[in-house]
């Protein structure tokens, strides 16, 4: 069986602390050192922390919540 794991917003903000990011006062996710740089998710769209869903590992791409990136993260996964 597959165990699904939900993060709240402060569990998102830990997370993206550890990555040295921050959230704007727009809800955006942005570098820490530089807060006027906005994080893009993969589909190059910028990110806010309510669509953020995940990164991949090994690496600094983030994922939406929608369903395309849902889907690209699965495929990655998969493999």
């Amino acid at each position: 069986m597959k165990k699904t794991v939900n993060f709240d917003k402060a569990a998102k903000k830990a997370i993206l602390n550890s990555f040295g990011k921050a959230i704007d006062d727009e809800g955006y996710i942005v570098e820490k050192n530089d807060p006027k740089h906005r994080i893009l998710a993969s589909d190059g769209d910028f990110l806010t922390l309510d669509d953020f869903t995940g990164i991949s590992k090994g690496s600094l791409v983030f994922y939406k919540s929608d369903i395309n990136s849902l889907i690209e993260l699965a495929d990655i996964a998969a493999k």
